[in-house]
């Protein structure tokens, strides 16, 4: 990791990379570039699937910088070499997230006829390639202040960076980040063959179903409601990646995240189950009781999150407002920067070296002039798809920024990407119902507003992610840009190919594409519901307003982050807990390190080693995962009893809390064994 060292006569602490930046060495090559071209399609296409299946994706930073250092190490690359192969590498999953959360509800909203080349081709390229784009320049006007702000830990940044370093430093470093990436992988490949279960729920019951009353008024009130019913609880997933991301950002932030989950599902859905059960029990075959869990899952899905969207449209505001001086100083900079020379620029040191502000805002003007051709044709309007052309920019500039701030603090593959994109599609929704559009273009310019902004904030905080890698390693920013351009044209131009093959092969097997069994796309369904409800005048907008009152009242209780919390009810309970653990595994480590009475020395070694472990876990899940995503193209991958499993009915019980507690002696003790002599001068630290 990079080490601050004090300025000269400032006592401010400067910045120092792991590659000077006096020092100049290959970057920006031919053999760097087509390596991490062919990385994004790639990893891209196998997260487009699996989003599509499961309605997550996998970040590709880490399988991306473990590959790109194994090409180049067999090249004799350069280590900046690597980071500018891993940085165009990674950019395909936050195209792919992007297209999979909005591209298929086009369809499913029926605002286009097919998803055929000539019906969708163009369309799906063209919107994908200006949010990327514009998810480029975006993050590029206000880059530096976040990536300096010493309160964003940029949790899968610093992974990344160690994954890099490793391989420099000799093998006391790598033999933490290696052992542990296959690891983590072997535990990841278990579970999915069944040698314990990673998830399951717990059952508890919210009163008695058909016994349980609440009385409304004074005793002998003939106002009695029926009530109760079962609700569920999710037991942390037993996750390498999880894990590690939570012992990453430390157990502060894990907790704020948590608390959102507590507060989803041990307050909001058990209230809601315990007052709505009889009427769902209704929904529920009788000789089916596990289905409380789906319907425990609904209240959650179609109740509790639209509050987590109002509570994180409050959230993303208040963030911003909290950011307005480094914003305002990002901004002022890119301004500045237009009266920039190119002699001015070549004064500058190379890690200063950014893509010129003229350039940035040029590139701006063009891509809104592209916007508004598109929604016109998308839509068949003219004024209201200049209009949300003129919204697209700003609220797109917006959630840019907080999708930023969103992966300095909990990394990218938690980044609520689609959380964002639905406070979008209200906005756009309004916007149309205002000015009185409705039908198919209506729900069409909608959705496209929401595509364009969910790929830019996408590939905005995936962006700044690579900054800060870059930042770290002592990059060149215009180098770095250069390849997230290219790389982000090239994956917008490939990344309909495999939306178009899984939707036309699910159809010709008998099934119905988007929106069936083999591929539910969830976050798509529900933009595409979202849209035509909005337009149509059927949406809960008081469940929003709720949540916007929520938002507000967490500013009042002066909570650190409400968009942490907003954010912790919106992800799954079985994610934020395991995310938490982790951060109490990191606790547990720094307890025992202060119990042994380790020196600032030894606990910088500790801290090192740790970071390396949570590291080396989060690549092994993400690459297995990739892989395990990648075999479900064989065909016979879905035959009966294939893939085989070790056991019939695995156990989260006995099997997960096991390898659950075999993590916590790996990520606990393993670091504090790497304390070493207290007379041994302090390493840099792995946390800034």
């Amino acid at each position: 990791m990079s080490s601050p060292v004090p300025g000269s006569g400032t006592g401010v602490k400067k910045h120092v990379p792991f590659v000077p930046e006096h020092m100049e060495m290959k970057e920006f090559t031919l053999r760097a570039v087509l390596l991490g071209l062919l990385m994004t399609v790639i990893l891209g296409a196998a997260n487009a699937y699996l989003g599509l299946r499961a309605g997550i994706t996998i970040a590709a930073t880490y399988p991306a910088a473990v590959i790109a250092m194994a090409a180049m190490r067999a090249w004799k690359g350069s280590l900046l070499e690597e980071n500018i192969a891993r940085t165009a590498g990674s950019i395909g999953e936050s195209v792919a997230a992007g297209a999979i959360f909005t591209l298929p509800a086009f369809l499913l909203a029926k605002a286009w006829p097919s998803f055929r080349f000539a019906d969708a081709y163009w369309k799906s390229t063209a919107l994908i390639m200006v949010g990327s784009i514009l998810g480029v320049l975006f993050i590029s006007l206000v880059r530096r202040g976040m990536v300096e702000d010493p309160e964003l830990p940029f949790p899968e940044s610093l992974a990344a960076s160690e994954i890099h370093k490793a391989g420099q430093r000799g093998a006391q470093a790598a033999k933490y980040l290696f052992w542990n990436i296959g690891i983590g992988g072997v535990i990841y490949i278990l579970g999915k063959f069944g040698l314990f279960a990673a998830d399951t729920d717990l059952h508890v019951g919210v009163g008695s179903l058909g016994h349980s009353q609440v009385r409304l008024g004074t005793a002998g009130s003939t106002h009695v409601l029926p009530t109760g019913g079962i609700s569920v609880f999710a037991a942390p997933s037993v996750s390498p990646a999880y894990l590690g991301v939570g012992y990453i950002i430390g157990v502060k932030l894990a907790s704020i995240q948590f608390a959102g989950s507590v507060l989803a599902w041990g307050l909001l859905v058990p209230l809601m189950i315990f007052f709505l059960g009889p009427q769902l029990k209704v929904y529920i075959p009788a000789d089916t009781p596990d289905n409380w869990a789906n319907m425990a899952d609904a209240v959650w899905r179609y109740i509790v999150r639209p509050i987590a969207v109002g509570g994180m449209l409050v959230g993303a505001a208040y963030t911003l407002f909290k950011m307005r001086a480094s914003l305002t100083a990002g901004i002022g900079k890119a301004f500045a920067d237009l009266r920039q020379t190119s002699a001015d620029q070549a004064k500058l040191a190379r890690t200063e070296r950014y893509m010129s502000s003229k350039t940035v805002f040029s590139l701006i003007a063009v891509m809104f002039v592209l916007m508004c051709v598109l929604y016109i044709r998308i839509s068949g309007l003219v004024w209201p798809a200049i209009l949300a052309a003129v919204v697209m920019i700003l609220v797109g500039f917006f959630f840019a920024t907080v999708s930023g701030n969103l992966v300095g603090f909990i990394g990218s593959s938690n980044n609520p990407i689609s959380g964002l994109t639905l406070s979008t599609l209200l906005i756009a929704a309004l916007l149309m119902v205002a000015l009185g559009v409705s039908g198919t273009s209506g729900v069409a310019a909608v959705l496209g507003v929401a595509a364009v902004v969910c790929v830019s904030s996408a590939v905005a905080g995936e962006l700044l992610q690579d900054f800060k890698v870059g930042y770290i390693l002592g990059g060149t920013p215009q180098k770095i840009q250069a390849a997230e351009l290219i790389a982000v044209v090239v994956a917008s131009l490939v990344m309909y190919f495999p939306l178009m093959l899984l939707h036309e092969g699910s159809i010709k097997a008998g099934g119905v594409g988007f929106g069936g069994a083999e591929l539910p796309a969830p976050q798509a369904g529900l933009m595409a519901t979202l849209a035509a409800g909005i337009v149509g005048h059927d949406m809960p907008w008081p469940l929003v307003v709720v949540g916007i009152l929520f938002g507000i009242a967490m500013i009042m209780m002066q909570v650190k982050s409400p968009m942490l919390v907003a954010v912790g009810m919106y992800l799954p309970f079985g994610t934020t807990f395991a995310i938490f653990v982790g951060g109490v595994f990191r606790s547990l480590g720094d307890w025992v390190a202060n119990r042994r009475g380790f020196n600032s020395a030894q606990k910088a070694r500790v801290e090192n080693a740790g970071v390396l472990v949570a590291s080396g876990l989060i690549a092994g899940e993400a690459l297995l995962g990739l892989v395990w995503a990648g075999l479900q193209f064989v065909p016979s991958w879905g035959a009966p009893n294939h893939p085989p499993q070790i056991f019939s009915d695995p156990s989260y019980l006995v099997g997960g809390m096991i390898v659950l507690a075999g993590l916590a002696g790996l990520m606990i003790f393993v670091p504090v064994s790497a304390a070493g002599d207290p007379n041994e001068p302090a390493p840099p630290t792995a946390m800034m």
